[in-house]
C-alpha cells in the first residue's frame, strides 16, 4: 500500500493581536487523501490557523506550505487557486441567487470572467457553460439538493445552507477543503449526511480535508488524524482513541479542564 504524503504542512506559526498571542508555533501536517480534525477548547487559536492558511490573515512568523508551494500570506484567491478552498463557520451563500445558480459561480478561472473571451469566444464560453450546468446538475443530485436547484438560496435551512456550500467548495475542484465547524448549529440527520458526504468524497474522489470540529463524536466517527491545539500550540496528534489516553490532552480539553487563556478560535 502507497504511503501517504503530506499535502499541506504548517511550521511555527504566530500570529498576534495588539498584545494577545492568538497562535504560538503551531504546527502540523495534513496527509493528501486523509480527513484530519483540529480540534481544542475555545480559545485554542483553531479560526485563527485557518484563516493563516486561507490567507485571510498573515502570520507574523512561521510557514505554510500546500504540494510542496510555500504560500505564506498568499492572499485567500491565490489560496484558491491552487487548488486549496475553505468554507465558514457561517454559511456564506448567495442569498438572492438560485441553489444552481450558487454553484455556477464556484468553479475558478471561467471564461466568461474574461471580457475578451466573452465577446470574442462566444463559442467556447457557451459550451463551458453548459458543462458547468451539467456538472452542477450532478453535483446536486449527489447532494441531496436538486430539488431545490431553482430555490432561491436565501430559503434554505441551516443544514441545507452548509450542504450547498460544500457543494460549491466540490464544484471548484478542489485539492483540499477546509471545513471550519461545518457541523455546528445543524440537526443530527444533517450532520449524519455530511459526514457521510465527506467520507464518500475522501473515498472516490481522493479528497483531502481538514476540518475544525467541537463535535467529537463526529471526530471519531469519520477523520483518519486528530490534531489538538491548546493556547495557541499544538498539544498533541493522533487518532481519537489515542488522544483520549493522552492525560494531558483529557485535562485541556476532552473534560474540559483548563488551559490557560487565550483569544476566541
Amino acid at each position: 500500500m502507497e504511503q501517504m504524503k503530506p499535502i499541506l504542512s504548517v511550521a511555527q506559526l504566530e500570529k498576534s493581536f495588539g498584545g494577545v498571542q492568538a497562535v504560538r508555533g503551531a504546527e502540523f501536517e495534513v496527509l493528501e487523501g486523509s480527513i484530519t480534525a483540529l480540534i481544542g477548547p475555545n480559545g485554542a487559536g483553531k479560526s485563527t490557523v485557518v484563516n493563516l492558511i486561507a490567507g485571510a490573515l498573515r502570520p507574523d512568523a512561521g510557514q505554510v506550505h500546500f504540494r510542496g508551494v510555500d504560500i505564506t500570506g498568499y492572499k485567500p484567491h491565490q489560496v484558491a487557486g491552487h487548488g486549496l478552498i475553505r468554507t465558514f463557520q457561517i454559511s456564506r451563500e448567495y442569498p438572492a441567487m438560485t441553489v444552481l445558480e450558487n454553484l455556477m459561480v464556484s468553479p475558478l478561472g471561467q471564461t466568461g470572467e474574461h471580457l475578451f473571451s466573452a465577446l470574442f469566444r462566444r463559442g467556447h464560453y457557451k459550451s463551458e457553460e453548459r458543462e458547468f450546468v451539467e456538472k452542477a446538475i450532478a453535483i446536486l443530485d449527489e447532494f441531496g439538493l436538486y430539488g431545490m436547484r431553482n430555490e432561491y438560496a436565501r430559503n434554505l435551512s441551516g443544514g441545507q445552507k452548509r450542504l450547498l456550500e460544500l457543494a460549491r467548495a466540490v464544484m471548484a475542484d478542489p485539492k483540499m477543503l477546509i471545513l471550519d465547524e461545518p457541523m455546528a448549529g445543524i440537526n443530527p440527520a444533517l450532520i449524519s449526511r455530511i459526514g457521510e458526504h465527506m467520507l464518500r468524497l475522501k473515498e472516490d474522489n481522493g479528497y483531502t480535508f481538514l476540518m475544525v470540529e467541537h463535535n467529537l463524536d463526529v471526530v471519531e466517527r469519520v477523520c483518519d488524524h486528530v490534531v489538538v491545539l491548546a493556547v495557541g500550540r499544538t498539544l498533541a496528534q493522533g487518532t481519537m482513541s489515542e488522544l483520549r489516553q493522552d492525560a494531558e490532552v483529557v485535562s485541556a480539553y476532552l473534560t474540559g479542564g483548563s488551559v490557560g487563556a487565550g483569544t476566541k478560535g
